[in-house]
This record gives C-alpha cells, structure tokens and sequence, in this order.
C-alpha cells in the first residue's frame, strides 16, 4: 500500500474549512482535525480483508459522476453501461423487454463491485447500472439541518423517492431513455443537472431498499442479496465517508449506531428472504457470482432478438408507396444531376458539388412542410402584406453520421440559428444489427420541428432507430421529418409502416435492394464518395456502416 501523504500537504475538511474570522489556533485545530480524519481513513484500508477482483474503491462523492464515460473498462474489452440495442422490429415496436436484476444488501456491503464483476462476467454489449442513491428524496430546510448535523435518518425507506424510481425502471424495460437525477452526498440535495439513460440488454438495479416496494419488486426479473458481515461493512462506510464525503469519524459512528444498524435490522436485513440468491462475503463469492452469470446468459439467450432484415424487406412488397412520402420534382435540373452524383466516373470534386446542390433543393422542399400561419406586415412603402410565417417554436436539425452531416452545411445555411444535435449508429459485425453508440441532442428538443438528416436508406433499420431515440427524447411523431438524397422502396415503407405520422421527403426512389441490402441501382457509398475514404468491403449497407468519420 502506497504511503499516506504528509498531513502537511492535506487539504483542510470540505465540512470545518478554516475561514478568515478563525484565529489562527482555531484554524491550526482545524487542520489537524483534517490531517487526523484523513489519517483514520487512510488507516481504515488496513482493516478491510483482501478482495480478489482488481477493482478499486468507488470514488465519488455524487450518485451518477458525471466525468464517467458510459461503459467499463476491463483488461479484455470496453463494455458498453449506457446506449440502446436493435430491440425494434419491422414494425418499430420493442419485442420484449430488458432483463432487470436487482442487487439488494446493507450500506456498503459491496453492491456495486458485485454489480461490475456481474457486468464484465456477463460479457454482454449493453448494461445499465442504476443505482438506488440517486434516488434520495429533495430535502426540506428543516430536514437538511438534521443532516448537517447526522440526525436524519437516510437508511428509511421514506428517505427513498420510490414512485420515481418505479417509473425509471419501466422505461428502462421498454427500451425508453430516461432522465436520473444525480445526487450530492456533500449537500444532501439533488444537482441541478440530471443525467440520461437509455435502455439496454441488461439493468442491474442496486440499493439498500432495492426489495423493500411491492411494485418495484414486481419489476425485477432476478434478485441478489450480497450478505456481507456488519463490522466489515462499518470499516467500509467509515472509509468511505470520511475520505469521499467529508465527515468526521464521530459523526459517521453517530449516524451508523443511530440510523443505519437499527434500519438494517428493521428493514433490510428481513428482505433476504425475498432473494432468488444470496451471495455471503460480497464480491469475494466468486462462486456465487459465476452461477449468476450462468444464469443471465440462459435468460438473455431465450430472449435473444434479432434485427430481421427478410421480415424487413418482404413486410411490404406490392404495396403503393405511403402518403407521408414526398418526392422532389423529378425536373431535367434534378435528374441531371442525379445522373452526375450516380455515375461512378464522376470525380470527387463534382460528385460533392453537385449533391449539395441537390441537399440545398431538398431542405427548401421540406421546409415548405413546416406549418405556416398567416401574418401580416408593414411595407416599406407603408402598406400591408399578408404573409406567413413559421408557426412552430424552432427547428432543429439531427444528422445520422457519418453521412447525415454532409447535410447539416446546406440546413443550415437556409435555416437561422437552426440548433444541430448528431447521432451514431454503427453495425454490430457480428449480427449485422444497427447499434445506437452516441447521440447528442439539444435541450428541450421536444418542443422542435426535427429535420432528420441521412443521405442515403435502403433498409430503413438505422432510420427506424433514429426515429425511435427522437421518440424516447419525447419528439411527437408528426413533427419529424425524414430527409435523404435517395431512398429504396423497402426503407421507405419500413419507415412508414413503422411510424406513420413522420413525413418522409427525398429527391428520388430507387425500386430495389440487392442481396446484401445496396440500393439498386443506387449511388455507391455516398460517405466514402463525399470524403474520399476507401471503399467499404462488400455486404456492408450505406446507412448501416461502422462510422468512424
């Protein structure tokens, strides 16, 4: 174990900082006090028995540390903990829902390192960790006084907002995103900011209440007690709290021999009998957990979903194209230049000039889709004009990358201060199914009109997808707005089928896709032909290439 620093080099404790109107022996006592209360939290790692995982201590000092990426790092692979899986069929529903775990135990029994030994053991992309700490009630004025003072009683489960957590938790089943609040355990209070989830393959749900809801319980698919021994669990919040939270050794004693022991007993330890499992010594079980593991993966794999692109192309043939389809004019302008950006001798140079070109012609047309309302304004000759002007609150445009951005120039260029988020949807190599890896979404973006921007789409399936985010972003339907440069007729009825409020609008459609789901007869790859990249091997789809640009 690394030597503690010098108290010398110590920062004084966030809780007595020593301020201008201290004598100078008060703050001398001050900071001794720190250099004491560190020193007994550095010792504290001494009392603690060896754990086998590689895992260090959690280090925050809020529920959801918002400096975290979204995935775990493990000496074999990156696991993704936020993003959304395929889980939408050709019809844009979700076929079934996520596998929820729930991880119940004592404060500071070791819930979130059997979490992450579960989420690297399980091997599986997309896992959400939900964590019952944030979910702490808002204070009152008279209630954060007590616990300035550790007189409030955190360990209750009226201290828990369960009616929240309870509604969290069925989004995240659905597929839905959700927003979680993130918790300050040095000021007891929410943050401002709250942070975004999104459904995933697997949730694991943990927290010292996390059996003590009817309904909750009735959420999770699985339930894991970590059974750890009480002076272990001392030794650890003790630890914990001085050195991540602030608090003074007697302090933390007060609360645990006030509040937290007599709560176990009460209310937490009797849940044990609620667990499909129970796992003694925590994290050091690794039996236990490997038959966890075991028996995830055999639930995971009777729900194992596939993204069935046949279902796709063969759910709508025959079919006259939807009325929520509009097509750009096919004038000699627009056809010739269809003719340049489609030939494959086509450099370049001309091939970008030409398809912004047709981007330009194609952002005019969709706009004349926005709803309008009449008004009526004064000329310079004073005389009045009964015009129209835009009766929405503000237009955003959201691009698919990679190839979605090539759009954004000409967006914005014919739409004032329009506000750009981006979306990342790659395919899974192994399945050939389009993952939901990054998004960034203006605020509020419910209230907008949202020019959804993709430069080709054969299959419609990263569409679908993008659709369906903006959906869970709580976007109404009818005010998306689906924009290509050429689209198929299966990805057009894909989309329509599935979401038959989203006006669908494109310069041209192509009648057929090949075996490997290519536009015929199609325009290439337009991202590798707009950025000179190379060209994608053979079998990959236009819309659903692993983006890197």
């Amino acid at each position: 174990m690394a030597a503690p620093p010098a108290c010398a080099d110590a920062d004084p404790s966030p809780t007595s900082p020593p301020t201008a109107r201290d004598p100078p022996g008060r703050q001398a006592e001050k900071s001794e006090t720190a250099c004491e209360d560190r020193s007994n939290a550095e010792s504290l790692d001494r009392l603690l028995p060896p754990v086998g995982t590689g895992h260090s201590p959690r280090k925050r000092t809020t529920s959801q540390c918002k400096s975290e990426p979204p995935l775990l790092r493990t000496s074999k692979r990156t696991i993704y903990t936020a993003g959304r899986p395929p889980w939408y069929n050709e019809h844009g529903t979700q076929s079934k829902e996520a596998f929820a775990i729930g991880l119940g135990g004592g404060s500071a029994s070791g819930k979130t390192t059997v979490a992450r030994m579960i989420i690297e053991a399980l091997d599986v992309p997309w896992v959400v960790l939900l964590s019952m700490d944030s979910f702490y009630k808002v204070l009152t004025e008279q209630q954060q006084e007590q616990a300035a003072h550790n007189n409030f009683n955190f360990d209750h489960p009226d201290a828990f907002d369960f009616d929240l957590i309870i509604s969290t938790l069925k989004k995240l089943k659905q597929g839905k995103s959700v927003k979680v609040p993130v918790y300050d355990f040095t000021t007891h209070s929410r943050k401002r900011d709250w942070k975004t989830l999104y459904g995933a393959n697997v949730i694991i749900f943990e927290g010292i209440m996390a059996f003590a809801d009817k309904t909750l319980l009735e959420l999770l698919d699985m339930k894991i007690f970590v059974d750890t021994d009480s002076d272990i669990r001392l030794v650890r919040r003790l630890r914990r709290d001085i050195s991540e939270r602030g608090r003074d050794i007697e302090g933390v004693i007060k609360q645990y021999n006030k509040f937290v022991k007599p709560s176990f007993d009460q209310y937490i330890q009797p849940t044990m009998r609620l667990a499909d499992i129970v796992v003694p010594r925590g994290s050091g079980n690794t039996v236990a957990i490997d038959l966890i593991v075991q028996h995830v993966h055999s639930q995971l794999e009777e729900r194992k979903l596939r993204w069935d692109m046949a279902a796709l192309a063969s759910a709508h043939q025959c079919h006259p194209l939807p009325q929520t389809l509009s097509v750009l004019k096919s004038t000699p302008q627009v056809r010739g230049m269809h003719t340049i950006i489609r030939d494959k001798e086509t450099s370049r140079d001309e091939f970008i000039f030409y398809s912004k070109r047709l981007m330009r012609l194609l952002i005019e047309h969709a706009l004349s889709f926005l709803p309008f309302q009449d008004c009526v304004v004064r000329t310079p000759q004073g005389q009045d004009y009964a015009g129209k002007c835009y009766a929405g609150k503000q237009i955003t445009g959201v691009s698919i990358l990679r190839a979605g951005e090539t759009m954004e120039p000409a967006l914005r260029a014919v739409c004032k201060d329009v506000r750009i988020g981006t979306i990342l949807i790659q395919t899974n190599q192994l399945t050939g199914e389009p993952e939901l890896h990054y998004l960034r979404l203006p605020k509020d973006i419910s209230d907008d009109h949202v020019i959804l921007m993709d430069c080709t789409v054969s299959t419609g399936a990263a569409a679908m997808m993008a659709v369906r985010v903006l959906l869970d972003h709580d976007v109404p339907e009818d005010k998306i707005f689906l924009l290509s440069l050429l689209m198929a007729e299966m990805g057009v009825h894909s989309v329509a089928y599935a979401f038959p409020r989203v006006r669908i609008i494109t310069t041209a459609v192509d009648k057929r896709v090949n075996d490997l789901f290519r536009i015929i007869p199609g325009i290439g790859n337009f991202g590798d032909r707009y950025f000179g990249t190379d060209a994608v091997p053979d079998g990959s789809d236009e819309e659903e290439v692993a983006y890197t640009g």
